[in-house]
């Protein structure tokens, strides 16, 4: 549930913003809580994130946030969290099933503001990869990472658990079936070169093919949503397909998966406004 209070809990006191301030410390805007009618940040004591301070919960899905981390990018995260689970913005997840799958396996995101932070058991994202008025530029400049991060939460959480047949990111789900035409093949570690048919060549000697399966659907769902759309030149070393026409012309089988009406994916990408 979503809560409509207007103040700000943390360390355990009440502090009531009645506008927008600045701290001349960090040089960080301060939002005040009264701007965003759905969200609350609290204080927590939630075993594992400890370290942070504060979260948001979205439909029961926390967003924990180190001290430094600006609470308009958090409330951002919580906004863009709820646009993805409830895309219609009716004040309902549209697919409880994926709901349950998240809070029974314990999803959660976390925000930093250094990289020494990134360093407890959960999604992470950073305050400075978080880009609030990237939707109000034209979808052009600096990547808003809060589109990626909050949807590995919801896939990799959600979807997987809740078909794992399907979404599932082990081999031989329906998913990574699909990842491997997209990949030019089944391959448990990164080919050097890919195949030429490739359109998936993500490169990193990290993920290993699980993580594969999580990014892959981010760059399809994401590319039919239209985030994507202006960045193939930063982009193209991964993913070639940028657009919806792409994916629906070429990798059919994610395209079908991911407009499959039981499943009930997002349609409009979110932009950081929750208006329920």
């Amino acid at each position: 549930m979503i809560t409509h209070k207007l103040t700000v809990l943390i360390l355990g006191a009440f502090i009531t913003f009645s506008a927008c301030k600045k701290d001349d410390n960090t040089n960080t805007a301060i939002i005040a809580p009264g701007n965003d009618p759905n969200f609350t940040i609290v204080a927590h004591t939630d075993a594992g994130f400890t370290a942070t301070n504060r979260k948001v919960t979205v439909f029961g899905v926390p967003i924990y946030a180190y001290s430094d981390v600006e609470d308009i990018k958090l409330l951002h995260a919580a906004n863009i969290m709820a646009q993805y689970l409830d895309n219609n913005e009716d004040g309902t997840p549209d697919n409880m099933t994926v709901l349950t799958a998240l809070t029974a396996n314990n999803a959660a995101l976390f925000m930093w503001k250094s990289e020494s932070q990134i360093n407890l058991n959960a999604q992470d994202l950073g305050a400075d990869e978080s880009i609030p008025n990237w939707h109000t530029n034209g979808h052009t400049g600096q990547f808003d990472a809060a589109l990626e991060e909050v949807w590995h939460v919801i896939t990799h959480t959600g979807y997987a658990n809740a078909y794992p047949a399907i979404f599932g990111e082990n081999t031989d789900t329906s998913l990574t079936k699909a990842m491997d035409i997209a990949r030019g093949g089944y391959f448990t570690t990164i080919p050097d070169p890919y195949p030429e048919n490739a359109w998936y060549t993500y490169d990193d000697q990290t993920c290993e093919y699980d993580c594969m399966a999580t990014e892959y659907i981010y760059w399809a769902m994401t590319s039919m949503l239209g985030a994507q759309e202006n960045r193939l030149n930063e982009i193209s070393q991964e993913w070639d397909l940028n657009t919806r026409e792409l994916v629906q012309n070429i990798d059919t089988t994610i395209y079908g998966l991911l407009t499959g009406i039981q499943y009930m994916f997002p349609t409009v990408l979110p932009d950081g406004t929750y208006k329920h």
